[in-house]
């Protein structure tokens, strides 16, 4: 729990509605939290995967028989159970959160608070950092992420004002992009326009909209029949692209209609949406905006 405090702990695992020999998957292990809490629902003949391709996330290996954790992108689950002999399971847990030991190892470059190396890398194994983007990425990509993953409306001339400083030498630390954009940042806002800066770079050096959307595509096929999914999102892009697989089972438009109206979408929502109660935000502030939704194979 020093690691990571799971958000929405006790309603995530409810909604898996687990069966004591069935076959789970923690898609991000993170601190164990979740994966923990799994394991004392299942009996001696049940199951747990779990998925996370943090290198130091993977030194909290919960030692029990019935768990395996693999330490890769969970875009890849279908084949890496498969490599296990798993094709089918009865429930998929996510937590699409960023840790709080990301948040708070200075190094890692994912909080406002420090200054450190432009990294946001999820695992150090990526290609891809928030030096490359701050520092390479042409004027239209900058503006597309600042844009789409920040929601920032001057997101122009932020991408403008980012390409004309690093000419004049590289942005390398988190420091110097805040010195950059101090334009930006009015004392009264500073904060939540620096958290969309932080959390656009972000997503673009993780692909986390794109791993998201390549796992939901592959949850339908994984569930048994009855089986669930119980999915907790932090911001509106996620919660979307969730919302929408489980109404359509797609990201965009509506699906077709057979000859009588009727639509073949493979999930079903189970129960209105879940949001954190005053107790827990009081106790953890990172779980303000976290929604959980859950849903079933039909």
């Amino acid at each position: 729990m020093m690691y990571h405090n799971p958000v929405l702990l006790k309603e995530s695992v409810d909604g898996l509605a687990i069966k004591k020999d069935g076959v789970y998957v923690d898609v991000t292990f993170g601190g164990g939290g979740h994966s923990s809490e799994i394991l004392k629902r299942l009996g001696s003949g049940g199951k747990l995967f779990a998925f996370d391709q943090d290198e130091d996330a993977q030194r909290n290996r919960l030692e029990d028989e019935r768990f395996v954790l693999i330490g890769e992108n969970f875009r890849y689950i279908a084949q890496f159970l498969k490599f296990y002999g798993i094709r089918k399971v009865d429930g998929i847990l996510a937590d699409f959160g960023v840790s709080s030991h990301q948040f708070d190892e200075a190094e890692r470059g994912f909080s406002t608070r420090f200054d450190a190396m432009l990294d946001m890398r999820m695992s150090k194994r990526n290609a891809l950092s928030a030096n490359d983007v701050v520092n390479r990425y042409s004027y239209d990509d900058l503006r597309r992420v600042l844009f789409e993953y920040g929601d920032l409306r001057n997101a122009n001339a932020m991408a403008n004002t980012i390409i004309a400083a690093r000419e004049r030498e590289p942005i390398g630390t988190t420091k110097q992009l805040k010195e950059v954009l101090k334009g930006f940042l009015p004392e009264h806002k500073k904060h939540k326009i620096l958290a969309q800066i932080y959390q656009a770079i972000r997503i673009e050096v993780n692909q986390e909209m794109t791993v998201i959307r390549e796992f939901l595509e592959q949850v339908p096929e994984l569930l048994n029949i009855g089986g669930r999914l119980s999915v907790i999102s932090y911001h509106s892009l996620e919660d979307r692209l969730v919302k929408r697989f489980i109404r359509s089972g797609q990201f965009e438009g509506e699906p077709e209609k057979d000859f009588y109206g009727n639509v073949d979408v493979p999930l079903k929502k189970v129960g209105p949406l879940i949001v954190p109660k005053k107790e827990e935000i009081t106790r953890n502030n990172r779980a303000r905006s976290a929604k959980l939704r859950i849903a079933e194979r039909i």
